[in-house]
């Protein structure tokens, strides 16, 4: 057993060093990934070891990226892209969406696109504008992509090796406020599947459930909770898509209620779905509506708001009381 405590900035580190170590194939590419090995160092290191040619620094082109690295995947690399801010993402959108997602049905299965689209999403960094977004139901709404989050330092470490593995196109988004969050990474482990939620915590009153950076906001809750006699069950769904509704599912069965809670915007957010799924599986079980937590249908605020805008401990709570009122 080889378990070491680390920052979830650097198991991702030392994910892509090992599958970069593992086939030669993988190539990482983006803007200042090389040189200054990303701006929050995901990728530091890694040009040193292993050369320009596998480590590319890009030009500031996100269509252009995307589209190289499919290119590159026909024939026969594993493009691991990173997108260096979640709202930059939108220039390379009709990339991904129409090629990357397509492709392998275009082509009756007979071409894969293994590319890995690395996006650091979501807020809570007092950024500017664009540097904060949360653009996760857009891809997940795609057929074709397959979209993940890690909350902790073992799943960003297991997680990108299984994205880089897989032969879909995966958005892995990167939680970067949690970046400096440390966490045990036993690196001789067996990870379960890429897209199987795991229950962080066990209740028995409420089911929450979340996923990336609202998950510890989440186990915070349910600390809170527990203080006031109340028992939560935390689910962190880790995939959204495809969702692992059935983790759900059993957690809501033996709990009576759900909220979900996401930083993106509530107004057909990942939540909605989640929501109007469960509610068709779960209906004589459940004891109250599925309530979700998220965002305001508002483009994201300037930094010195964005407190009142995120999802934060109190809003959380407040849900869970008017969950456990019914």
């Amino acid at each position: 057993m080889a378990t070491t405590k680390m920052p979830i900035a650097k198991a991702l580190n030392t994910s892509l060093r090992k599958a970069m170590e593992d086939d030669p194939k993988v190539l990482i590419m983006g803007e200042d990934v090389g040189k200054l090995g990303g701006v929050f160092r995901i990728t530091d290191g890694l040009q040193k070891d292993f050369g320009e040619d596998r480590v590319i620094d890009t030009p500031l082109a996100e269509s252009g990226i995307v589209g190289t690295a499919i290119g590159l995947a026909l024939r026969g690399y594993r493009p691991v892209v990173e997108i260096q801010f979640d709202g930059f993402v939108f220039p390379a959108y009709d990339q991904i969406v129409t090629q990357l997602a397509k492709m392998h049905a275009r082509a009756l299965g007979k071409i894969k696109l293994p590319v890995v689209v690395r996006i650091p999403y979501a807020g809570g960094i007092g950024a500017v504008e664009h540097h904060s977004e949360s653009p996760e139901a857009l891809f997940a709404h795609v057929a074709g992509l397959k979209c993940v989050s890690p909350s902790n330092a073992s799943d960003a470490y297991w997680m990108m090796q299984q994205a880089i593995e897989s032969d879909d196109p995966v958005i892995f988004f990167e939680p970067k406020r949690r970046y400096w969050d440390k966490g045990d990474v036993d690196t001789e482990a067996i990870p379960g599947p890429l897209h199987a939620a795991r229950v962080a915590q066990q209740g028995t009153d409420l089911t929450l459930a979340a996923y990336g950076p609202m998950v510890k906001t989440c186990l915070e809750a349910a600390q809170a909770a527990a203080e006031e006699g109340k028992s939560l069950e935390v689910v962190d769904m880790r995939s959204m898509s495809p969702v692992d509704f059935d983790t759900i599912q059993q957690s809501v069965e033996k709990t009576g209620r759900l909220v979900v809670v996401h930083e993106a915007p509530v107004f057909l957010g990942t939540g909605s779905e989640v929501a109007a799924r469960i509610t068709e599986r779960c209906f004589y079980h459940l004891e109250a509506p599925v309530l979700r937590v998220g965002g305001f249908h508002a483009p994201y605020p300037p930094a010195r708001l964005e407190d009142e805008y995120l999802p934060n401990l109190d809003r959380v709570l407040d849900a869970v009381d008017r969950a456990l009122a019914y």
